[in-house]
């Protein structure tokens, strides 16, 4: 007969083989701290690792509470404590009861240097961020073919906007394959294009895992892209190199599906939305004219112009009186001017003289008026004018001048 035990007996055996074990107990481990989480009951949870092998650790808030410096991803350190199994997921882990700082991990080194060298050359600038759109018709999405990631974007799609067509490039997201599968998959939306939006990520997971994502290559890559780019990688508290590159940052891949696909169910509740405001508008816009029509009809101008216009038929008649005899006065005021003129100039007229007995006379042919002997010689022609009529004569002799 066989004998089973169940997965709790299994995990509660290797549990007493693994605590009982002396060289388990009081050992110190040197790694670099990875995804350290601080619980609100104090605890703190981190992965210690180096480039082969990764250990889940705890260190309870009796022991957290000693520490003289604050443990940050990326420091390497030596943690001394013991190696226990948690039951409830079968996991071994390190119980840590102090920590001490080592130096600086050479992952977390190679980040900030990489990091630092980026933004020096503008590559993380704002300035360069493009927006994306606000209605996209195609998106290409760079992530693994079985991941959650896909389905998770692809479902948010679907939900959100489902006309919008979506071209998925599978690739591999972590180990050595991955960063030139996705560089070749930057290459082939390049040629496939032109897309909308580019998302580009995975799911959670460590830093190692993750950190395909702080290639140089791939930095520069999705710089260079003709095409906005969303990055979704982890969780809202992972950063790589492609995060602070790309066009905008998601925490996560939904998160990332939110941000790039429009809600079709909101855009029709802001255009009904809308359109309630426009005839709500136009109908309040009506109902002024129609007040401001109803107000104009009822003055008298307009509701009896017959009575209106007489009393500016008999102001016409008034005004008409008027002008005819101030017309009039004028008219009597310059006659008696014009009259008073032409007696004047009248009085001045030459002719006015012979009326009197004089005569004019005026030297031929140029008709010039004489007023002395020496004007004339013997042989001139001469005209000389009446009141009633002219002689010509003829100068035989000069008689006197100056």
């Amino acid at each position: 007969m066989k004998h089973v035990i169940s997965v709790s007996e299994l995990t509660l055996y290797i549990k007493e083989l693994v605590e009982s074990d002396e060289q388990m107990c009081g050992i110190w481990v040197r790694g670099e701290i990875s995804n350290l989480r601080r619980h609100s009951s104090g605890h703190s949870y981190f992965t210690l690792k180096d480039q082969r092998a990764s250990l889940r650790c705890v260190m309870f808030r009796s022991w957290a509470s000693s520490l003289r410096f604050i443990p940050q991803d990326g420091m390497e350190v030596l943690c001394y404590g013991s190696i226990g199994v948690y039951e409830r997921d079968g996991n071994y882990q390190m119980y840590v009861q102090r920590l001490e700082p080592y130096g600086t991990g050479s992952l977390y080194a190679a980040f900030e240097q990489l990091k630092k060298k980026l933004e020096a050359e503008g590559l993380f600038d704002a300035a360069r961020k493009r927006p994306l759109p606000a209605f996209p018709e195609r998106v290409a999405v760079i992530t693994s073919r079985s991941g959650a990631a896909i389905r998770d974007i692809l479902s948010v799609s679907q939900r959100r906007c489902p006309c919008c067509r979506v071209v998925v490039f599978p690739v591999s997201v972590q180990g050595d394959a991955a960063v030139p599968e996705m560089l070749k998959a930057l290459a082939a939306v390049e040629d496939y294009g032109p897309f909308d939006v580019v998302i580009i990520g995975r799911g959670g997971g460590s830093q190692e895992e993750l950190w395909c994502f702080n290639d140089e290559a791939l930095a520069r890559a999705i710089a260079s892209c003709s095409f906005p780019v969303v990055s979704a990688i982890g969780h809202e508290t992972d950063y790589t190199i492609a995060d602070f590159v790309a066009d905008v940052r998601a925490p996560t891949p939904s998160a990332a599906a939110e941000l790039v696909f429009p809600d079709r169910s909101e855009l029709f509740r802001q255009v009904e939305h809308l359109s309630h405001r426009l005839r709500s508008g136009v109908m309040k816009r009506v109902e002024r004219h129609n007040e401001r029509l109803r107000l104009l009809l009822s003055r008298p101008v307009l509701s009896r112009p017959a009575a209106s216009l007489k009393g500016h038929m008999q102001r016409v008649d008034d005004l008409e009186h008027r002008l005819r005899i101030s017309a009039e006065r004028r008219l009597d005021s310059a006659r008696g001017a014009l009259y008073a003129a032409a007696a004047k100039l009248d009085a001045l007229s030459p002719l006015g003289v012979l009326t009197r007995g004089y005569t004019i006379t005026l030297k031929r042919p140029e008709g010039r008026l004489l007023t002395r002997p020496g004007q004339v010689v013997p042989g001139d022609r001469l005209t000389t004018v009446f009141r009633h009529g002219e002689v010509v004569s003829l100068v035989e002799e000069v008689l006197g001048d100056e």
